[in-house]
Formats: structure tokens, C-alpha cells, sequence
């Protein structure tokens, strides 16, 4: 659980944290986008964190030859960036629910956010970790440790970032992970690292704060 004295520092980026526990996909989806649909100028910003059952999603990008032996494992067009991901127990889903235009930041800002919050995290344990611009996510060398994919609708974000901790990364096989035939993907434990996901949301909630309070301070100062 996240507590107290992170509470208030979410708080003092205007950030509600919401930990949802393991959810299905397409509910959590739906909600997302009822949430940003019916939101204000006013409504605060929220991060849900989360994980999903099995699923493979594929991005408004995304095409079906990506997708290759999926096997029982059900396949869902979504409206957020990019191609195809999987998304199964073990790995932190955080879920950004933003207004740029409030926090007077861009997309490429969001993303960047995003990934430094990753970086960051697996910097704190010892992993070098890196974006690339080309390819939305974190890569520890060549593998994929965690992706990225936005829908910006009305100047406010929904989707989010899926960090893989402790999963069953055979699934990932089965597809050409975010377009890229033959992409490694790894995780925290296979990097030497096991912890909850309950820690490692933690983790993620309180670097994302600091990461939108940044983004906002190097908008201003532009």
C-alpha cells in the first residue's frame, strides 16, 4: 500500500493514486476512457496501478501480422499508440491519467516521463537502463523491460506504461513485441532483482511524481 507521507507528496503533484489489484483488461479500459470523457478542468490527475490477466492489445498502429501464435491467449484492439504488447500477472501496469494541457506539457514530455520514471526505478537497484526515441519503452541493453502507449483525447492522457517485474515472459515470443520481429524482452527478476509489485508500483508512483513536477518545471523555464 502506499503510504502516508507518499500520499501527500502525490498530492503535492496533483496525482491520485488508485492500486486496483489484478483486473481485467477491457473494464479497466472502458473506465479509463468514461474517466476522461467525463472529467473537468478540475478533476484531478490519477494513476492507476495494476495488472491485467493474459492479454495481448494491439494499438491503433498496430497490425495483425505482428501477431503470431497467440494460441488461447485472447487478442483486443485498443485505441492507445503503437502495435502489439502483451500484458499478463507479474508485471506493474500504471495507467496515466493526465491533463497536458493543465500542466501545460507536451505528448513527447508525457512519454519522456514515462520512461525516465522506469530508468529511474531500475537506476535505484543498480540496472543501467535506456530510451530510445525511435522505439517508445526502457531497454536494459537490447532487451525490453518496459513499454509505452498514450491516448491523448480532449488534451488529457489515458493508457499508460506496462513494467514487466516477475512474469512468464514465454508470451512475448508469440508476437513481434511493439512491431519489432525477434525483440528480447526481460524483466526485473531476470535483471537479479525480485521484488513485490506492490513495491515496485510504489516505486513507480513516487518517480512518476517527481517526473511530472519536472517535466512542468522545464516547460516553464523553455
Amino acid at each position: 500500500m502506499v503510504e502516508a507521507n507518499q500520499l501527500q507528496m502525490m498530492a503535492t503533484a496533483g496525482l491520485r493514486v488508485r492500486e486496483l489489484g489484478r483486473v481485467e483488461y477491457e473494464p479497466t479500459w472502458r473506465a479509463m476512457q468514461a474517466f476522461t470523457a467525463d472529467r473537468s478542468a478540475d478533476t484531478e490527475d490519477e494513476l492507476w496501478l495494476l495488472e491485467h490477466p493474459p492479454i495481448f492489445t494491439l494499438g491503433v498502429s498496430g497490425k495483425r501480422e505482428h501477431i503470431l501464435t497467440p494460441g488461447a491467449i485472447p487478442v483486443l484492439a485498443v485505441d492507445r499508440g503503437g502495435q502489439v504488447t502483451y500484458h499478463g500477472p507479474g508485471q506493474v501496469v500504471a495507467y496515466t491519467l493526465v491533463d497536458l494541457r493543465r500542466r501545460d506539457i507536451g505528448v513527447r514530455s508525457i512519454v519522456s516521463a514515462l520512461e525516465n520514471t522506469v530508468i529511474r526505478v531500475l537506476a535505484g537497484h543498480g540496472i543501467a537502463a535506456h530510451a530510445r526515441r525511435e522505439a517508445p519503452g526502457v531497454y536494459v541493453g537490447a532487451a525490453k523491460i518496459a513499454a509505452v502507449g498514450l491516448r491523448v483525447r480532449r488534451g488529457c492522457t489515458y493508457h499508460g506504461l506496462a513494467f514487466n517485474v516477475a512474469m512468464e515472459l514465454e508470451p512475448f515470443s508469440r508476437i513481434n513485441p511493439c512491431g519489432y520481429p525477434g525483440l528480447a524482452v526481460t524483466d526485473l527478476r531476470e535483471q537479479g532483482v525480485e521484488l513485490s509489485l506492490d513495491a515496485v508500483g510504489q516505486s513507480v508512483a513516487r518517480a512518476l511524481a517527481n517526473e511530472l513536477s519536472a517535466a512542468r518545471v522545464r516547460s516553464v523555464n523553455v
